[in-house]
């Protein structure tokens, strides 16, 4: 592992119980540069939190490697938010304290719970959004290199969403942290990741920086009976009366003559990768 990389896997793979079970992850490759805010995108049973719990150390792989930071410099945010429910909120943020000596990080944790969470409420009472609240403020508070989040936003409200996602976003670039997260609101993650993980069938469809994978790709649209599309790769195509619509690799190709070209937007390349077919041998 280098400064320059925060996580690399290698032929990662897992498979849960013995041989003959299916793979929830295989042959996956990637490497995230440190610093970036990372995007883990992909269909329930994908493999997103697979990933995540990899990355955590929380399971060993079946097959080949996952680089990560040592423990004490990463933080995991799960979905179900595993906190004590008799500890009170001054009780969790003094536990993480005491646990994280060296790095704790009051004054980011403190950001996190903007004065939303009484002190002396016990963590059973809290709501599933303000239990991710105090989540969130224990995670930032250790200060990690590399913080991982499981749906991090999915019980919050549209404000506290954004409220958050901006805290996030302002801790990533203010100390360099690098984040990798989860979610199924793709437009949220298009407004604020730079890179882009997209798991489909335990395997790694897309990877890389999200300027280089809207480049690599070309929304065309032209005449429904035409067969010019033949020498691109088409990703995902749509037809409506005589017109087709497709997201294509142009691999530096031209487009075709009398055909419209438009830059696509995250949102339309993911969700294009997303309904195209699993690659053959994919992980069930």
């Amino acid at each position: 592992m280098t400064q320059e990389t925060a996580l690399r896997a290698e032929g990662l793979g897992l498979r849960y119980g013995g041989r003959g079970r299916p793979w929830a992850l295989r042959d996956c490759d990637f490497t995230l540069p440190a610093g970036r805010v990372c995007a883990l995108v992909g269909p329930n049973g994908a493999g997103k939190s697979t990933l995540l719990g990899l990355a955590a150390g929380l399971v060993r792989p079946t097959a080949g490697t996952l680089t990560a930071p040592p423990r004490d410099r990463l933080a995991y945010v799960a979905q179900d938010r595993p906190l004590h429910p008799r500890l009170t909120v001054a009780d969790t943020l003094r536990m993480g304290r005491e646990l994280n000596p060296a790095r704790w990080d009051e004054a980011a944790a403190r950001r996190v719970l903007a004065d939303a969470l009484d002190p002396h409420t016990a963590v059973r009472e809290l709501s599933g959004g303000r239990r991710t609240r105090l989540a969130l403020a224990l995670a930032l508070g250790k200060r990690p290199e590399l913080l991982l989040l499981d749906e991090p936003m999915a019980d919050l409200d549209p404000l506290a969403r954004r409220e958050l996602m901006g805290v996030l976003m302002a801790d990533a670039a203010d100390h360099g942290t690098t984040l990798l997260m989860s979610s199924h609101i793709l437009g949220e993650l298009a407004d604020a990741c730079d890179h882009v993980l997209l798991l489909h069938g335990g395997r790694i469809r897309l990877s890389g920086p999200v300027d280089d994978l809207l480049a690599a790709h070309t929304l065309l649209t032209g005449p429904a009976a035409d067969a010019a599309l033949s020498p691109y790769t088409v990703v995902d195509s749509a037809t409506t009366g005589r017109q087709l619509t497709a997201l294509v690799r142009t691999e530096g190709r031209p487009a075709p003559p009398g055909w419209h070209t438009a830059t696509p937007t995250l949102e339309d390349v993911l969700l294009g990768h997303l309904r195209s077919p699993a690659p053959e041998g994919a992980a069930a």
